[in-house]
């Protein structure tokens, strides 16, 4: 059976009540893909139906420009930070 690796890829991403929200989740907020919650929980409207992310779990930005929550274990053991956001 073939094996296969996920390709490298760069997101970009920021955690939830640690980390100030970027452009991109404040035009998010704006639209309504994120909303309602708090500082600390909040909603993320996707295309698998609409997700809760809590203190501590990033949200992230995809390729596409899709949004998605992430716990930090989780975010942790699949990403790490680009030194040169060049690559």
């Amino acid at each position: 059976m073939p094996k296969y690796r996920k390709k490298p890829v760069v997101i970009e991403a920021f955690q939830l009540a640690k980390d100030e929200y970027p452009d991109w989740a404040k035009d998010a907020s704006s639209d309504g893909t994120i909303c309602g919650g708090s500082h600390s929980q909040i909603f993320i409207k996707t295309m698998e139906g609409t997700m809760e992310a809590g203190f501590g779990d990033w949200i992230i930005q995809g390729v596409k420009g899709e949004l998605y929550p992430c716990k930090d274990d989780i975010f942790r053991a699949t990403y790490e930070e680009v030194v040169d956001a060049t690559t």
